[in-house]
């Protein structure tokens, strides 16, 4: 049998969907890596994996290569509490100044710069690098995403602490998507009922995560470290459909990312895979 490679995020925030396929029995050829988002966006691109959740970004640079499964992201409708820009200074005086990105996650490097220079007004100066070394402590501030972003957002290392979806939100009135599924497009093509079979599987499994949250956070609470009530709090606030309301703010993000020449126009409309 030809092996299914799925690739799954390796942050606490799939913890709902992920440890319940853990539990599950799949078919011995779907094999599931794990790794950051950029790693798996990278793999996607290159015929690597066949289907997982990659950046949203990802899917907007190349919508012909893919399609989104419906009813599947990683997003919030509001505060997300693990995508952060922590900052030195108030972000409308980070003009001209040193922004540190994590490299993890194309998508919330392309929304903190939106934010800052379509919102806030202000043209810093990026670079990308490791947000826990000595680039840090010369930064006036840090894009910091997931587990990273759950042990900064526990410190007092800067008094500005901006969630990124938070004030995406404010500003459009919409949520916002920070990972979709995706499948190869000719995987689509060559086998539909794989891809149908563990798009089912997944939708199930968002279902069950949603039901057993508690007993999940019991289990991965420990990995950041933090209370198992926080954990429950945090994993509330993250959402995992792409109702009509997502799509849009997915194609709203698409548009900016256009008007910036940083995705392609053919990502408007959104191709999605139904079951």
């Amino acid at each position: 049998m030809r092996k299914v490679r799925i690739g799954m995020v390796n942050y606490i925030n799939t913890a709902p969907i992920y440890e319940t396929w853990k539990t599950r029995s799949h078919p011995q050829n779907w094999h599931v890596v794990e790794a950051p988002p950029s790693s798996l966006n990278r793999m996607l691109a290159n015929g690597e994996l066949d289907l997982g959740f990659v950046s949203s970004y990802e899917y907007g640079v190349r919508p012909e290569e893919y399609r989104i499964l419906s009813d599947l992201s990683i997003s919030a409708n509001g505060s997300v509490g693990s995508v952060f820009l922590f900052s030195r200074v108030a972000p409308s005086r980070l003009n001209n100044q040193y922004v540190l990105l994590s490299g993890q996650s194309e998508t919330s490097i392309s929304l903190v710069k939106i934010l800052l220079e379509e919102f806030f007004h202000v043209y810093p100066k990026y670079e990308v690098g490791d947000v826990n070394g000595r680039k840090a402590d010369e930064s006036e501030a840090i894009l910091a995403i997931g587990d990273e972003a759950l042990r900064l957002s526990a410190s007092d290392a800067f008094p500005y602490k901006l969630d990124l979806a938070e004030v995406w939100c404010q500003h459009t009135d919409l949520p916002f998507v920070f990972a979709v599924c995706a499948a190869r497009e000719e995987f689509c093509r060559e086998y539909p009922e794989i891809v149908s079979a563990i798009h089912r599987e997944f939708l199930f499994c968002k279902g069950e995560g949603r039901k057993h949250l508690e007993s999940i956070c019991e289990i991965v609470a420990p990995r950041i470290p933090m209370h198992p009530d926080e954990c429950y709090v945090y994993l509330r606030a993250i959402e995992y459909g792409l109702g009509g309301r997502k799509q849009l703010a997915l194609e709203t993000f698409f548009q900016y990312l256009i008007d910036r020449n940083e995705a392609s126009p053919k990502s408007v409309p959104l191709n999605i895979f139904e079951s």
